[in-house]
């Protein structure tokens, strides 16, 4: 799905609020990455700096930094857990998350507790056209394309 210019996968769980994305993995670990609407407004990405394996990072905390020429700050995450994963080759070349946010552009994978209780608080499918409208128009941005 496009958003307003926006590549917005349907099968992704989103907190559209903190413009993060999870992905389930097979394994049972959960990866995470920035949607390409915040890799749109944060600008090219200069620096990423992870919270290192083993590290738990809590609810509505941090388990990374992001950098652009424009803007610094967190990724933080509803949910709580393990990072189990970092993306070392996004470390090295922070736009990978530019160019591909939802592929190779992934920023840590974790184990998280509570999967299933924080799962259904994110938005998913066809909400998440409405959603992020929703947010980029009080976040006064007018899309990837412009």
């Amino acid at each position: 799905m496009l958003v307003l210019g926006c590549e917005v996968p349907e099968e992704l769980l989103y907190d559209v609020e903190n413009n993060i994305w999870y992905r389930e993995n097979d394994d049972g670990s959960i990866t995470v990455g920035m949607s390409a609407v915040a890799a749109a407004m944060a600008g090219q990405l200069v620096a990423f700096t992870p919270k290192r394996v083993g590290r738990t990072v809590k609810p509505g905390k941090s388990c990374a930094t992001v950098e652009s020429g424009k803007w610094v700050g967190p990724a933080r995450l509803a949910p709580g857990g393990e990072v189990v994963e970092v993306n070392e080759a996004l470390s090295a070349t922070p736009t990978i998350a530019n160019d591909d946010p939802y592929g190779e552009g992934w920023m840590v994978r974790l184990q998280i507790p509570d999967w299933a209780a924080y799962k259904g608080q994110l938005t998913t499918g066809a909400a998440v056209g409405p959603a992020y409208e929703a947010k980029m128009a009080a976040d006064e941005f007018e899309g990837c394309a412009a």
